[in-house]
């Protein structure tokens, strides 16, 4: 799968502000350990946190439900802070060779922010990379920003349900070479997309599996640690943006009283 172009992610951002209410987002992020058969010879090498074996799959979607960028094939062993970092998504990020769009402002006559991708708790937190604000008795104005975050991140859920749905493969253990995992999980995305672009599945949401088909993905778990000065400072920026005239929605508050997140 290309890594998707400055134009491709500069569209995205677009969309995600229209349908999704939060400006400057290029992706929505998210991970899985997809359990596969023990590999001969493995050890713990694909030994996931949940005592099964596993590969990873990182996957960024767009405001459509459609995979834009992935990376799969990190063993399930790596399954902490580390792993996105150590991905190659994730170095791309971080060295600046990924295409993220320049900052830009929100607001008229308002400070350039950057774009960014909008994660949950498994991701570290970064410039690029919006995470929720941790922890409980949170201000109204930070739960009011964990349920926009929230709200847009969901489309990376939503992909995975719908992926899941469409390609029972994935409702198994895949009993297969971890090589030839990778190209399953590969294909199953492009025809996924593929078929999102041609207005397929378009009530995928809305139909419900079994008890006994679920899924085979395991969610990353979270991780800890401290988020920069910068990264702090651009969350907060965007919080106030949430807040304000400009950038409430009008059933934001209903929705975070209700604590519906």
């Amino acid at each position: 799968m290309p890594q998707p172009t400055k134009g491709i992610l500069i569209s995205c951002a677009e969309k995600f502000e229209s349908i999704w209410n939060f400006p400057n987002c290029v992706a929505a992020i998210d991970g899985k350990h997809i359990t596969i058969q023990a590999p001969a010879g493995s050890g713990s090498l694909s030994f996931n946190y949940k005592k099964t074996f596993s590969i990873v799959l990182l996957a960024m979607v767009d405001p459509e439900y459609r995979f834009i960028a992935v990376d799969v094939g990190g063993y399930g062993k790596n399954s902490d802070g580390g792993l996105f970092n150590n991905s190659r998504m994730g170095k791309a990020l971080q060295n600046n060779t990924f295409g993220i769009p320049e900052d830009r402002p929100i607001t008229e006559n308002g400070k350039p922010l950057p774009f960014v991708i909008v994660g949950d708790e498994a991701f570290p937190s970064k410039t690029y990379l919006m995470r929720p604000y941790p922890g409980r008795g949170l201000s109204e104005d930070k739960k009011i920003f964990n349920y926009r975050l929230s709200r847009a991140r969901r489309v990376s859920e939503n992909a995975f349900g719908i992926l899941c749905q469409k390609f029972r493969v994935f409702l198994n253990k895949i009993q297969v070479h971890p090589n030839n995992v990778d190209k399953i999980v590969l294909s199953s995305l492009c025809l996924h997309n593929f078929l999102r672009s041609d207005n397929v599945f378009l009530n995928a949401l809305d139909e419900e599996n079994s008890e006994k088909e679920r899924p085979i993905f395991i969610n990353l778990p979270h991780i800890g640690g401290k988020s920069s000065t910068d990264a702090i400072e651009v969350r907060e920026d965007f919080t106030k943006y949430f807040t304000s005239a400009a950038g409430t929605v009008p059933w934001q508050m209903d929705t975070v009283n209700a604590g519906i997140l």
